[in-house]
C-alpha cells in the first residue's frame, strides 16, 4: 500500500496543493520525508519500488516525482528514462552516491534536479518548490503572444511550447526554462550562470543539458545552426528574422 501524509499533517492539505510521488526503498526515509513535506503543504503519495511507483502513476497525475536512484529491481535511472519516453513530469533524483558521473547520467536522462544523501529536509523542500515554480504555466497578461521561429520550429515562449509543424516536441522542465531564457534575448549570448538559474549545477552540467536540447532541434548537434555556442560567453539562440 502507498503511504500518504494527509493524516500526519497538522493542518488540512489544500485541494490545489501540488501532489508529489516519493519513491524510495527505505521505509524510514519515506515516512520522514512524507511527514515533513506534508507539513510544508504538499500532498504526498509514497512507493517503495519502481513497480509500486508505476501503479501509482497509472492511476494519478502527479506534479513532481522524488525518485531514489538505488533501489532493488528497476533502479531510479531506468525508471526515469522510461518515464521520459512518455511523460515530462518533473523529476528530482536522490542518491547516496556523490560521483559526478551519476549526476550527469541523471540529467542526461532528463531529471530536473539531483540531490545527494544525506540532505537537509529544508533543502529538499526548497528544490521541490523551485522545480514546481519553473514548471508552473505562466499566466498571460496581455493579448500579445511571444512566438519565435527558427528553421522548422516554432517556440511559443509564454506557454513554453515547442512545435515542429503539428508535432509538439517534448521538453524537460530544465530544457523549457533554458529555451525561454534564450528566447528572451534572441541572437544574443546568455551565460551558463543565467541558464543554470537557481538550480544547482556546474558549467559541465549546463553543457550536457544544452547538448540534450540540441539533439531535439538540430540536424547535426555537433554543428548546430540554431543553438550556438558563444565562445567565452555562453550560448545563443539564432532565430528567423
Amino acid at each position: 500500500m502507498s503511504e500518504t501524509t494527509a493524516q500526519a499533517a497538522p493542518e488540512p492539505i489544500a485541494d490545489d496543493a501540488a501532489h508529489l510521488l516519493l519513491v524510495d526503498d527505505d521505509r524510514r526515509i519515506r515516512q520522514l520525508m512524507s511527514r515533513y513535506l506534508g507539513k510544508c503543504g504538499y500532498r504526498v503519495t509514497t512507493a517503495g519500488d519502481a513497480l509500486e511507483a508505476r501503479r501509482c502513476l497509472s492511476a494519478i497525475e502527479f506534479d513532481l516525482i522524488v525518485l531514489d536512484v538505488m533501489m532493488p529491481g528497476e533502479n531510479g535511472f531506468d525508471l526515469a528514462a522510461s518515464l521520459r519516453r512518455t511523460s515530462q513530469v518533473p523529476i528530482l533524483m536522490l542518491t547516496a552516491r556523490a560521483e559526478a558521473s551519476d549526476r550527469v547520467r541523471g540529467l542526461e536522462i532528463g531529471a530536473d534536479d539531483y540531490l545527494t544523501k544525506p540532505f537537509d529536509p529544508k533543502e529538499l523542500q526548497l528544490r521541490i518548490a523551485s522545480i514546481l515554480r519553473r514548471a508552473a504555466p505562466k499566466v498571460e497578461t496581455s493579448g500579445v503572444t511571444s512566438v519565435l521561429r527558427f528553421g522548422p520550429f516554432v517556440f511559443q515562449s509564454d506557454r513554453g511550447e515547442l512545435r515542429k509543424g503539428d508535432e509538439v516536441i517534448r521538453l524537460t522542465d530544465r530544457e523549457r526554462s533554458m529555451l525561454k531564457l534564450l528566447a528572451e534575448r534572441p541572437g544574443e549570448p546568455v551565460s551558463r550562470e543565467a541558464l543554470a538559474g537557481d538550480a544547482a549545477g556546474s558549467e559541465r552540467t549546463i553543457d550536457m543539458q544544452i547538448n540534450r536540447l540540441r539533439r531535439k532541434i538540430e540536424v547535426d548537434s555537433s554543428n548546430p545552426l540554431f543553438l550556438q555556442t558563444a565562445r567565452g560567453a555562453g550560448y545563443r539562440l539564432v532565430v528567423d528574422r
